[in-house]
């Protein structure tokens, strides 16, 4: 099959082959193995926790469970705060000299009454918030797969699926860590902070107003321990990311590895990229380990220093001492929740960069969208291909043609063979034809409407696609063929078993239809994935059938049993075959050879032959080996 070129790239992302970052290296070259350590294209950390937005318009729309979850978080606070007031009250009415029995028993029940509800509290809070964190976690999941599929082919070629699954479960896992865990936090100890400073100015104002000038003194590490924090998760993240798209890499060329002896090589490149993973997190542990101890340092030193004018304040008779024990109580609920805000910090951050990598992916928009009024295909289909004049540059190859005034007219239950050396446009054909890219000049027809009038999806309902290397889902055998069509019976998909040469093996599988078929199909041989995937397209009975080197990679006996069932398959179907093999061809009812983007020549075998132009040339070579 043809090398094709990658697609260009999509909006708001930098193009292939640019440097958007230093250190980053260009897109690799179409039809190019992707480099191990290719990563997806993403924006630079962010600065703020404005990506958070999005998480919020999520969470959102479970009013009744935000609502929930905020009540009991300010309840939680609030019982917080009343605890040390409390104490304010047993030790200045039930430890004096003069204290009755009865109102030391009335202080502490109110105060197991508190404890009661700080409990049940948190219990509800934990409960609604984690809830929160999984469902929005869930929808977020469903929305961007959801985006994803919507999206053409070439954007997965120029952003390698293994990233894009990789950033959809470690980036959804840092969310789900920020709604069900960080946010709750920063938002418990922020209104307990200030809901402390505010009882704390009640019981000493001039001691808390010590306390809120030394404030900005705990605010400044904080943002500048927070930046250097900040590039360092997103360095963090990405490593991550990195080991996961190794891993699935090479664990899915397990035999190549294997094969060709490079477990030792593989197993040093992939503890390398763990080691950068951990001296990176490392650095990030260290800078955050160093901030909440400078920070927690300078909280309790300030606390230290307004205390021991407290006990001045108590040994002089201005304060009482269960004003100062409150104080002290109070003092360090709000330091610790200060200490607590500068942990999170480090986590919104990331959070912020996980949500603006996933809303990025949200955005996207395809390239190829219906239109606003799509002409609606004539019924019943005829299965007319027409491409009319068409010109055609790839995005990321401007400079090189694939095609070029081409035109070439396939009429209803016409099987043409396309035929020519790598490169010439053979596949490009195929990509137009289903619309996965639209022509720079000139027009591709279906039954004579226009593509960009159409539908995408009523495009290639009317198409059926039999690839060089059949495709095959790590599901069953019978959920394999229905993707053809899903909701066909058992006796439809054994007939096309049948029709394809494939009702033989898979009535010997161990559970027939229901028998799991593994990564790829890899409990299949290559030929009997080949006729599966010509069963799946028997199902999905198309007016036009596309095969694209169908029998290019197998062994005689599997070639013949293939081109059998491809026989059935193309009976009463417009079909279009590339081909390198000239020999699977021979019987087409004509012959287009393309060349450089365009048609040199085209006829039966037997007039090609006797012009002795390319095709004949191609001839020799395969079947003479001159």
């Amino acid at each position: 099959m043809e090398e094709v070129p990658q697609e260009r790239p999509a909006p708001d992302m930098p193009a292939p082959g640019s440097n958007p970052a230093v250190g980053q290296a260009p897109a690799p070259a179409p039809g190019a193995p992707a480099d191990a350590d290719e990563t997806l294209t993403v924006p630079p950390a962010p600065r703020r926790l404005t990506p958070l937005r999005m998480i919020w318009r999520e969470a959102i729309k479970y009013p009744g469970q935000v609502a929930a979850a905020l009540i009991a978080l300010v309840t939680t606070s609030t019982a917080t705060i009343a605890i040390p007031a409390r104490f304010k009250g047993i030790v200045d009415q039930a430890f004096g000299p003069h204290a009755q029995p009865g109102v030391i028993d009335q202080a502490f029940h109110t105060l197991l009454l508190i404890v009661v509800v700080l409990g049940f509290a948190t219990a509800i809070r934990f409960y609604y918030v984690s809830w929160l964190g999984e469902r929005v976690v869930a929808d977020i999941r469903a929305r961007v797969q959801s985006n994803l599929l919507r999206l053409p082919p070439a954007f997965f070629e120029t952003n390698s699926p293994k990233e894009i699954s990789s950033r959809m479960t470690s980036d959804t896992a840092i969310i789900e860590q920020v709604v069900g865990t960080t946010v709750s936090i920063a938002l418990r100890n922020t209104i307990t902070a200030l809901g402390g400073l505010i009882y704390l100015f009640f019981l000493a104002p001039k001691l808390t107003a010590g306390l809120v000038i030394g404030i900005p003194v705990v605010i400044f590490p904080i943002a500048w321990f927070g930046s250097r924090l900040r590039k360092v998760s997103r360095s963090s993240q990405d490593r991550v990311a990195d080991i996961g798209a190794m891993t699935a890499e090479v664990l899915g060329a397990i035999r190549i590895v294997q094969s060709f002896g490079q477990e030792g090589r593989e197993r040093a490149r992939f503890a390398g990229a763990v080691e950068r993973t951990f001296d990176t997190a490392r650095r990030r542990i260290l800078i955050r380990a160093v901030m909440t101890a400078v920070v927690i340092f300078l909280v309790m030193g300030g606390i230290t220093a307004l205390m021991w004018q407290g006990a001045l304040g108590v040994s002089n008779g201005s304060l009482t001492g269960g004003t100062i024990a409150a104080f002290v109580l109070t003092g360090g609920i709000v330091a610790g929740s200060c200490g607590a805000l500068t942990e999170v910090y480090g986590d919104l951050l990331r959070g912020a960069g996980a949500a603006g990598r996933l809303n990025e992916l949200l955005l996207e928009q395809p390239d190829i969208a219906p239109p606003a009024r799509p002409i609606t295909l004539p019924s019943p289909p005829r299965g007319a291909l027409a491409f009319q004049n068409v010109a055609f540059r790839y995005p990321s190859r401007p400079e090189n043609s694939a095609l070029a005034d081409f035109s070439l007219t396939v009429e209803p239950g016409e099987t043409v063979a396309i035929v020519g050396p790598s490169g010439a446009g053979k596949s490009t054909l195929f990509l137009l034809a289903q619309r996965f890219y639209d022509p720079q000049g000139g027009v591709v027809r279906i039954d004579g409407v226009p593509l960009p009038q159409a539908d995408p999806s009523e495009i290639r309902a009317r198409m059926a696609l039999v690839p060089q290397e059949a495709v095959l889902f790590a599901a069953s055998a019978r959920d394999n063929l229905r993707y053809g069509a899903w909701d066909a019976t058992d006796e439809a998909i054994w007939a096309a078993a049948r029709a394809a040469n494939a009702e033989e093996f898979l009535k010997a599988l161990p559970e027939g239809l229901d028998t799991f078929l593994g990564e790829s199909g890899a409990r299949l041989s290559g030929g009997q994935r080949q006729r599966m995937a010509i069963a799946r397209a028997l199902l999905r009975d198309a007016p036009i059938l596309l095969l694209d080197e169908a029998t290019s990679a197998l062994d005689a006996e599997s070639e013949r049993l293939v081109q059998d069932a491809l026989d059935h398959l193309m009976q009463g179907r417009t079909t279009l075959v590339i081909a390198h093999r000239l020999a699977t061809v021979r019987a087409a009812d004509r012959i287009v050879v393309m060349d450089g983007g365009r048609i040199v020549e085209q006829g039966n075998h037997a007039s090609l032959i006797a012009a002795d132009g390319l095709y004949a040339r191609l001839a020799r070579m395969q079947f003479e080996g001159v």
